[in-house]
């Protein structure tokens, strides 16, 4: 349950960044209420995670994954561009969080 958590926290994150995105420096209304919610669920759900995940592992899981969904949704939905050093830097963000994943002896509760 506690990686259901982890992955609800890092949707409601990108759907919150996203949202910042074109809330336009919140002089947008609606996506700015929705970067509110969307980064209220994501803390909560963070929140939950962290009963049983040590802090480390569960901020590096949740950041990294963010920071890699949020740069395709950048990529597709905001139609940005990446050059070589950025993907590399991406891949080794995504090496990290497996790293952890499937080799760190660290107990989750």
């Amino acid at each position: 349950m506690v990686y259901l958590y982890l992955v609800i926290a890092i949707v409601f994150e990108v759907i919150g960044t996203s949202a910042l995105k074109l809330s336009d420096g919140f002089t947008r209304p609606m996506p700015s209420v929705v970067t509110a919610v969307a980064y209220a669920g994501a803390f909560y759900f963070l929140a939950l995670t962290l009963r049983s995940m040590p802090v480390g592992v569960a901020y590096a899981i949740w950041s990294g994954l963010g920071v890699v969904l949020i740069t395709l949704v950048g990529l597709f939905w905001f139609r940005q561009s990446l050059d070589a050093p950025a993907l590399i830097g991406l891949g080794l963000i995504t090496a990290g969080v497996l790293v952890i994943n499937l080799f760190s002896k660290t107990v989750v509760h």
